[in-house]
């Protein structure tokens, strides 16, 4: 607003949507110092587009969404929750493409670009089991229920407490997946520019096991 010459203000925000979540710490914090951000962009009616890209595949693909496990899998996984609520997982290089077309579009004006591909939306026993075909091998799995996962962020250290705060987000509560986008305020990135050959989680997942 003191500059007066911002054309789009697009925050470094990515990520699950801030406004449609309830989370524990220290996701909490995170998610609502984003929520404030989007709140004052819009007080002061500044022009702006939001980013929601959900979960990157580098960094939850190679090791089956285990934030506290380091790749290659090595023959077990722990799964959070009964496995089957559904991530999005979004390559980095599409996100980036997307940003460059929605950064001057008035259809993405003053709205959040949500990038949910339709092939990249997958549970955690869909990855597995996708590891699994692709690898002939079978992993040994142990499911971590809610309590367990919450008594584990209590006394996990920064950063893990961060990442597995935002686990519980999307495994156990569902968070990038149990809202359908509202037209007034919201976009699809793949509908709106279906000219980008996304890279899909099974293309990703190739690469990963060269």
């Amino acid at each position: 607003m003191e500059a007066g010459n911002i054309k789009r203000f697009i925050p470094l925000e990515f990520g699950t949507d801030a406004e449609r979540v309830d989370p524990v710490e220290l996701a909490k914090t995170a998610f609502m110092m984003k929520a404030q951000i989007r709140q004052m962009t819009r007080n002061y009616g500044i022009p702006h587009t939001i980013i929601c890209s959900n979960f990157f595949q580098s960094f939850f693909l190679p090791r089956l969404g285990q934030a506290e496990v380091s790749p290659p899998i090595q023959g077990k996984v722990n799964i959070i929750g009964d496995g089957d609520t559904r991530a999005i997982y979004v390559n980095e290089r599409d996100v980036a493409a997307y940003v460059i077309k929605a950064a001057n579009d008035p259809r993405t004006l003053n709205k959040i670009l949500y990038v949910r591909p339709s092939k990249n939306s997958y549970s955690l026993n869909q990855l597995v089991a996708l590891w699994e075909k692709k690898t002939g091998k079978t992993l040994k799995k142990k499911y971590i229920t809610e309590e367990q996962l919450l008594a584990k962020i209590s006394c996990s250290p920064i950063p893990l407490s961060l990442q597995l705060s935002i686990a519980y987000s999307a495994y156990i509560k569902g968070e990038q997946t149990n809202f359908n986008i509202d037209p007034s305020n919201g976009v699809e990135a793949t509908e709106l520019y279906p000219e980008i050959d996304y890279i899909t989680v099974e293309e990703f997942m190739n690469g990963c096991l060269l």
